[in-house]
């Protein structure tokens, strides 16, 4: 059984090994010899490759004629194929002969495509590479052009489209490494320009202004009912050039002319004609400033711009508005400072309306809120030191020219109207001050007298000058006197010119005519009643002012009170306001001049008292003297020459008021007798003879006889006699030795001592008994004077009882 198998088992392996790959018959083969049978196994092997070889050799036998056979037709086919390969290479040779120049041709053809792609390639390179080259080109020559603003949108051109599709090459690396510093190049130009505009605006705003408000002022005259904004005269050329900035670049790509690139902002109008007044914008050129801003939009930067711009027109604006310290000197020095103020804000103005957002109306409002207190302070500080009317009336037609001009570009101005109604008090005090010393140059060049007039044209002439009604004085012939002095109508005129002067500080003030009237009325009654008063004052006081002077003064003022409702009448027709409005002011001349009148009649009666007392001083009473004979008394030289004094200054009085006349006499004949009745009672007189009594009555006797006799009229009866009927009684009552009867009557209405003070007598008394006791030491042994020392002493005694009973009830 076990060789059976074994068998068995290498037929397999035989089988295997025919059938299987060489490359896996190593596991077959170890089977084999991991087995005992290895030699059998071998035998098996040679005997399977015998009968292998049997069947090989059978099989080739069996085909071996067919393999002769083909070998014959191989060598028959060998040689047909030499001449087939003798043909194919003739054939060759001759296809190589004939295709030599289509090969070259072929060659020349793919060179030639070669380079037409080569040429297609770089036109498409080109293409993409030339614009790339063309906008930088244009970048360099409007950086040379200083063009920044299209420069700018080029840059951007370039950076964003050109670069990109141009693809990767040095020169483009090389741009774009340019682009930051070319950005940051624009930048900073454009704000030098920037800085270059401002600092010329700040040096022009002085003509800027003065063009504004010379329209302002030409708008005014040419017809002062339409209120036209001084913004509508604006140059169209400005308005045109402010819209193409704020449109930005044109089709080419340049904005702006090129002269708007070289300026600094200030234009050169002197070719404009003189008939065309320019704008105020036509002379600053806003492109530096739009450029600017576009410049910055397009960075990114605005809001930096903006704060910028802002912070150096505020530091501008605290310059201009800051003024000089000798301002108040000249006019021009108010000119150039509002016309740098107007300037500034025309410029602001013309930004605000061109710009969008650059200043908006809260800040320029801020700034003229501003702008508008440092005005103002500055004005009241200025203002005060002038002293010059003429000055100040020029300021407020500067002030009211500026406001107008301000005003019509939108600016509220109220404030400044405010002040100048301030300013109108001060105004009213210089224009005092002048004509105080107007008046006083007046009064000084005066002579007191009255006008005398030759001819009917020298009459009209002062007619003209003041409003004189005396149909009477029209009636006489020439040559004849005016009643007043020169003094009359150059104070009326003058009174006329400070209503002139005031009526000029109240125009364009935008008052009613009301306001106007009251203004004018409560300025002319300070002048009456403090001025001119105080100059009437002075004239009338003066040291070397005599009594024909003061008459002349009276006169003088009388006719000016009468010419009060003159100038009553002259206010209404300049204000065009009817005197009898309700509430208006009314003019306090005819006050004044009474007052004056007054002034001056004291004054009249206080020189002629002193005058009087010059005279008085000359008395030179014996006080001691005996009792003469009646017959043998005379009046005083001194009295003989006060009363032709009298007599001759009463005569000058003819031309005063009535009254006047009369109190001055009574004046002086009650400053007489007051006056010699001190004579009596002077204390250092303490004897008293009846002799110097009698002279004394003798002296007053004269004294009745020219009051009796009339030196004034106007008097009633024996009225000028009453000043000395005190004196009257009291030498009376002494001379006549009567006191029985004054004693008897004393208090009674129908007394005839009923003036006689009893304090009086009892001086005058004393002294007489003073007499007599020094009398008596020479004649104490004669009865009749000691009778008469007597008398006295009981008198005295009576008298002192008088006066204690009086004291008691």
């Amino acid at each position: 059984m076990a060789s059976v198998e074994t068998a068995a088992e290498h037929e397999r392996i035989l089988r295997e090994i025919e059938s299987t790959d060489t490359n896996c018959i190593g596991p077959t083969l170890r089977s084999v010899y991991d087995g005992q049978e290895h030699g059998l196994f071998m035998d098996k092997l040679d005997a399977r490759i015998r009968n292998h070889d049997r069947e090989i050799e059978k099989m080739c036998n069996h085909h071996f004629q067919g393999f002769v056979d083909s070998i014959t037709e191989l060598l028959k086919v060998r040689g047909e194929a030499q001449k087939l390969k003798s043909q194919v290479i003739e054939t060759n040779r001759r296809l190589q002969d004939d295709g030599k120049e289509l090969i070259t041709s072929m060659e020349e053809l793919r060179q030639c495509r070669v380079q037409q792609r080569n040429i297609a390639t770089t036109i498409d390179k080109l293409t993409h590479c030339l614009p790339v080259l063309e906008m930088y080109s244009r970048l360099q020559e409007q950086m040379r052009a200083k063009r920044y603003y299209p420069a700018l949108r080029t840059l951007e051109q370039l950076e964003h489209t050109c670069l990109p599709r141009a693809g990767q090459y040095r020169f483009c690396s090389i741009m774009a490494e340019n682009i930051p510093k070319l950005r940051t190049q624009i930048r900073d130009t454009a704000m030098t320009q920037l800085r270059d505009f401002l600092e010329s605006i700040r040096k022009h705003s002085d003509k800027i202004g003065e063009t504004a408000m010379k329209q302002a002022q030409l708008q005014r005259s040419l017809d002062s009912s339409m209120c036209v904004q001084p913004r509508a005269l604006i140059g169209q050329r400005s308005r045109r050039e402010a819209a193409a900035a704020m449109t930005g670049t044109d089709s080419d790509g340049q904005g702006g002319s090129p002269l708007s690139e070289q300026d600094s902002g200030i234009l050169d109008v002197e070719n404009e004609e003189e008939d065309d007044v320019p704008g105020a914008q036509d002379l600053v050129d806003f492109s530096p400033v739009y450029r600017c801003l576009h410049i910055y939009t397009v960075l990114g930067l605005r809001d930096v711009f903006e704060n910028y711009y802002r912070k150096q027109r505020r530091k501008q604006a605290r310059l201009v508005l800051q003024p000089h310290s000798n301002m108040h000197e000249t006019l021009e020095g108010y000119r150039r400072y509002f016309n740098q103020i107007v300037g500034f804000f025309v410029v602001e103005d013309h930004v605000l309306h061109t710009t969008q957002g650059l200043v908006n109306r809260a800040y320029v409002e801020e700034l003229w809120e501003l702008a508008l207190s440092k005005i103002v302070a500055a004005l009241r500080t200025h203002s005060s030191y002038c002293d010059n009317p003429d000055l100040v009336l020029d300021l407020k037609n500067l002030i009211v020219l500026f406001a107008d001009t301000l005003q019509g570009y939108g600016f509220p101005v109220s404030q400044l109207f405010d002040m100048l109604l301030e300013m109108r008090e001060q105004y009213g005090e210089i224009l005092l001050k002048r004509w105080n010393i107007t008046f006083r140059q007046v009064l000084d060049q005066d002579n007191y007298s009255p006008i005398p007039v030759s001819t009917e044209q020298e009459y009209r002439q002062y007619t003209s000058q003041f409003p004189l009604q005396d149909p009477e004085l029209e009636k006489l012939p020439f040559p004849k006197k005016l009643p007043f002095s020169e003094f009359v109508p150059k104070v009326y005129c003058q009174l006329k010119e400070f209503i002139y002067a005031c009526l000029k500080y109240s125009e364009d003030l935008h008052l009613s005519s009301t306001e106007v009237d009251d203004m004018i009325r409560k300025s002319t009654n300070l002048l009456l009643t403090r001025t001119l008063s105080h100059c009437l004052q002075y004239g009338i006081k003066k040291k070397n002012v005599g009594l024909a002077e003061l008459v002349q003064v009276i006169i003088n003022t009388t006719h000016l009170e009468q010419s009060c409702h003159f100038l009553e009448e002259f206010i209404s027709n300049i204000t065009n306001v009817p005197p009898d409005t309700a509430n208006a002011t009314k003019l306090y001349g005819t006050s004044t001049f009474k007052d004056a009148r007054h002034a001056a009649e004291a004054e009249i009666y206080t020189n002629l008292n002193t005058k009087i007392d010059q005279f008085l001083q000359l008395a030179d009473y014996n006080w001691m003297t005996a009792v003469q004979g009646s017959g043998a008394l005379t009046t005083s030289d001194y009295l003989i020459d006060l009363i032709a004094f009298l007599k001759s200054t009463f005569s000058v009085f003819t031309n005063l008021p009535g009254k006047v006349a009369q109190t001055a006499c009574m004046s002086a004949c009650k400053h007489i007798s007051t006056s010699m009745l001190q004579l009596l009672l002077d204390p250092e007189v303490r004897q008293i003879s009846m002799g110097a009594l009698h002279q004394l009555n003798t002296d007053v006797k004269e004294c009745e006889s020219f009051a009796r006799a009339g030196p004034v009229a106007g008097f009633q009866g024996d009225t000028l006699l009453l000043a000395f009927s005190d004196l009257r009684q009291l030498l009376d009552l002494f001379t006549q030795w009567d006191w029985s009867t004054y004693l008897a009557d004393y208090g009674k209405p129908t007394c005839r001592y009923l003036r006689v003070n009893p304090h009086t007598a009892l001086a005058l008394l004393e002294k007489m008994r003073e007499t007599s006791r020094k009398n008596n030491v020479f004649a104490q042994f004669r009865k009749t004077d000691r009778d008469r020392q007597k008398l006295i002493d009981t008198v005295i005694k009576q008298l002192r009882n008088l006066i204690a009973s009086q004291h008691h009830t």
